[in-house]
């Protein structure tokens, strides 16, 4: 897959990063210990939306990142100019040719995007020289927090969809236009059929889709100048906002110049409704248009939809057969960021064995998970999942869980597993052969309605100790 990141997500590399990554990069490089090697992983503490599961998404925008990531020479002299409190400079010079000299020369594994991961499980494992371990730690967690976050709403929406098209039109309601671009593509991965957002559609692939706004009905002096005016110029694209000025009339419009669509060998595809109630105007669309004969005519509706209003609107008979979907999808309705956190997990030290590092913390849920960390899901003889296990395989190769209940043992030793992190960059260098969007869509698909329907981990956490390791089990 080509890259489609590089053009933004890269033109400030170094620099997207937090201050304090350079203070501590800084203080690192002084005591020597910069190029000391180091794993951290990254992962969310909670599943979004009350869901049991999150669609992993992004890898492809930081594999872009760490291929172009460095320090230009504006970026040092940016970093140059900047002060401390007594108004010396807070870099010294060796300290920024050191930057100007790096590039990503670790190694990173990571689960492919699509998948359906659980609370607490190392999404992506990178294993680098410690300052760059720490410096990319922000950009990650931005690329795939809000990637994550997208796809599962969406895989949320198409779900509650039951199988109707579901079209991303978020484009204006986006946080910035990065966001839009990343949102339209994740919602793509989380099962939308197209998009409004004709960039996405050139960057991506993804299928666009779109006729007309209210303006273009406002442009003539009536509604049907209009949607003749419009079938004019692009008869094979008809599918007609009927709310501008009185929807019951709108659909009758659009029924007459479907009529002369077909007198010109045409069809009318669709009528859109953007407000009112959804639930009678579609009904009363339904009936118009198999009356007329429009039986293949859709309705599509938009008008602040999410997954709880569709689900709404299903209970209710309303006769939607497509449904638009903008501000609830790309502003992640319900949950504006995933909580996801990159941590130390793992330092070498100068003997070149490896010790495991814990973060403590007074809240349960924060304290992370020591080790050099990888998953492992586990399958029954039919090859269906049955459990997810995240341990250090150095120090762990029991196939044996918690049940829900915690009272006993349930042994897995007899079960075929796969592990579930893959190699991306070793030593720098990509090793890992991109999937075409349409394939990351299908599986994440697959996954979606495999771990909605079975609830899968339920979200219950339970941990082991072995060996004085601490491990932490999802069942």
């Amino acid at each position: 897959m080509a890259s489609h990141y590089s053009n933004y997500y890269t033109q400030q590399s170094g620099l997207t990063a937090d201050l304090y990554h350079l203070t501590m990069a800084y203080g690192l490089w002084k005591r020597e210990k910069s190029e000391t090697p180091a794993v951290f992983h990254l992962f969310f503490r909670q599943a979004p939306f009350g869901n049991n599961f999150a669609i992993l998404a992004g890898l492809d925008m930081v594999i872009d990142f760490l291929t172009e990531w460095h320090f230009s020479a504006a970026h040092i002299q940016y970093l140059g100019r900047l002060k401390g409190k007594s108004g010396d400079p807070l870099f010294p010079v060796a300290f920024l040719n050191y930057l100007q000299r790096l590039t990503f020369s670790g190694s990173l594994h990571a689960i492919p995007e699509g998948t359906a991961v659980f609370a607490h499980q190392p999404l992506l494992r990178v294993k680098a020289p410690l300052v760059q371990g720490i410096l990319i730690e922000s950009a990650l967690l931005n690329m795939v927090n809000f990637s994550t976050l997208i796809a599962t709403k969406a895989n949320r929406i198409v779900r509650a969809a039951a199988g109707d098209p579901v079209l991303e039109f978020g484009l204006r309601r986006a946080q910035g236009l990065d966001g839009a671009l990343t949102a339209s593509r994740s919602a793509f991965i989380g099962g939308c059929v197209a998009t409004s957002h004709v960039g996405a559609g050139f960057e991506y692939g993804i299928p666009v889709k779109g006729t007309h706004a209210h303006a273009w009905v406002m442009c003539f002096d009536t509604e049907m100048e209009a949607f003749e005016a419009y079938a004019d110029a692009l008869p094979d694209n008809c599918i007609f906002l009927v709310d501008t000025y009185n929807t019951t009339a709108g659909i009758d419009h659009a029924i007459a110049i479907g009529h002369k669509l077909r007198a010109r060998g045409y069809d009318l595809h669709g009528i859109r409704l953007d407000s009112g109630d959804l639930v009678y105007l579609s009904k009363l669309a339904r009936q118009k248009l198999n009356q007329a004969g429009f039986t293949d005519t859709i309705v599509v509706a938009s008008d602040s939809l999410d997954e709880s209003r569709i689900i709404e609107l299903k209970q209710a008979g309303a006769a939607i057969d497509t449904w638009g979907i903008g501000t609830h999808l790309v502003t992640a309705k319900g949950e504006p960021a995933l909580g996801g956190v990159y941590k130390l997990g793992a330092i070498q030290q100068p003997d070149s064995s490896w010790k495991a590092v814990i973060k403590h913390s007074d809240t349960p849920a924060k304290t992370s998970i020591p080790g050099q960390l990888d998953v492992r899901r586990y399958y029954d003889k039919q090859g269906s999942p049955v459990a997810d296990m995240v341990l250090d395989e150095s120090l762990y190769a029991d196939h044996q869980w918690v049940d829900m209940s915690g009272e006993h043992l349930i042994s897995l030793e007899n079960h075929t597993y796969t592990k579930m992190q893959v190699p991306i960059f070793t030593n720098g260098k990509l090793v890992y052969s991109r999937p075409e969007l349409a394939q990351i869509q299908q599986y994440a698909r697959q996954q979606g309605d495999y771990f909605a329907e079975r609830r899968y981990a339920s979200g219950i956490q339970k941990r082991l100790f072995h060996k004085k390791q601490q491990m932490s089990k999802t069942t």
